[in-house]
């Protein structure tokens, strides 16, 4: 039975033979065909709007809809997610507030994953937070720094940080989850994002 479920692939709970818990997660069978079959008709739409209408045609809908197909297609190949995560690991070694679950190299494919179990809550679960007397202000303080330390000093970010993939630990730090999707900072986009977040802080314009 999945304990997680999303639309390219189901996650369930295992042991291994050394006792470790680990986290399963399997592509489903018929993800790629579907997704290929989604990308088509978005991108058909797409080609539409930017022939028929004036207004949406400044937006590039064309081009939004080819990259969003080329990121979502990066998610189908497990062994990126793999790739990706041990990089994550290595970022954050050593860290007191962020978590990056162990891969397990040797049971990794393009369609099927195994990582370390993490027991956590989902982000968006406040009330199981609040159950646990868990403090927000921490939690969202270690989020914060997690997410400048990522973009600003990395220069490699996870880049679908919605609450099902942050999980908040018993100590109030936090671990990411699912990097099928990430973004890359080279250093001209550090120092116009910061002159960005700075004008934003001095509130000026």
């Amino acid at each position: 039975k999945p304990i997680a479920s999303a639309s390219i692939s189901q996650v369930y709970k295992a042991i291994l033979k050394d006792g470790s818990n680990v986290a399963v997660k399997i592509q489903r069978p018929e993800a790629k065909d579907l997704m290929q079959t989604d990308m088509e008709i978005m991108l058909y739409f797409a080609k539409l709007l930017e022939k028929h209408s004036p207004e949406i045609r400044k937006y590039n809908p064309v081009k939004v809809a080819q990259e969003f197909s080329s990121w979502t297609g990066k998610e189908l190949n497990f062994l990126r997610e793999a790739a990706n995560a041990k990089l994550f690991s290595h970022n954050f070694k050593g860290s007191k507030t962020v978590k990056i679950p162990k891969i397990y190299d040797e049971y990794a494919t393009e369609k099927i994953l195994v990582l370390e179990f993490i027991e956590g809550i989902e982000l968006h679960n406040t009330e199981e937070i609040k159950r646990k007397k868990l403090k927000f202000d921490i939690i969202i303080k270690n989020g914060f720094d997690a997410t400048l330390t990522q973009v600003f000093i990395h220069g490699f970010f996870h880049a679908d940080p919605h609450p099902g993939n942050i999980l908040v630990l018993k100590n109030n730090s936090i671990a990411f989850v699912d990097f099928g999707i990430v973004g890359h900072f080279d250093e001209k986009l550090k120092d116009k994002s910061i002159s960005l977040f700075y004008g934003i802080v001095k509130n000026n314009i």
